[in-house]
């Protein structure tokens, strides 16, 4: 008798998760999910792309006029937003998945974050260094640093100065660490 009740509240709830799914996919309007690099715009954030500071400390990225101030915040902003989403699926998952299933999205949450305490440490270590701003993006592959430039450009001695940092911060190596100048 309670194998059979177990069976429906689980047919049950089967039942309202794929009501779910198509009732989403159908209010989308069929659209593709992002992907999480995407939405974290990860070719912006790690890209070579020259960034031009006018007089009135405004930015050119691609024609696109934005203050410095600006960059690190959408940035910011973005990462945050996908991080968001990330972990509101993480706690549908845990809420509506069996105990393997909980164990692992809870794993990937606490890996996320993980991540974003040692982005926001590094960012605050660099910033306290005396850098304008500064905003750090971690990948499995290795972690991106855009710091705005300092008076008269970014020097070998900035570059290592954020390095240790990072290192000091993270379980990256030397090879992993690419910091970008945001001039």
């Amino acid at each position: 008798m309670k194998n059979w009740k177990k069976n429906l509240i689980a047919g049950a709830i089967l039942l309202t998760v794929c009501s779910g799914i198509y009732l989403n996919w159908v209010f989308s309007g069929g659209q593709e999910t992002k992907d999480l690099e995407d939405t974290l715009d990860a070719q912006k954030v790690m890209s070579e792309d020259l960034l031009v500071v006018g007089k009135d400390d405004s930015t050119q990225v691609n024609g696109e006029t934005n203050t410095i101030t600006d960059y690190f915040a959408a940035v910011r902003l973005s990462r945050q937003e996908a991080r968001d989403s990330a972990v509101s699926l993480l706690q549908e998952a845990m809420a509506y998945g069996d105990n393997e299933q909980a164990a692992e999205s809870s794993a990937q949450l606490e890996k996320i974050i993980q991540t974003a305490l040692c982005e926001a440490q590094i960012e605050s270590l660099v910033i306290a260094k005396g850098y304008k701003d500064c905003v750090a993006y971690m990948t499995k592959e290795g972690i991106s640093v855009a710091v705005a430039a300092p008076e008269g450009g970014m020097k070998q001695a900035d570059v290592s100065v954020i390095a240790d940092i990072v290192l000091s911060q993270s379980e990256f190596s030397m090879s992993q660490i690419r910091v970008v100048e945001v001039q």
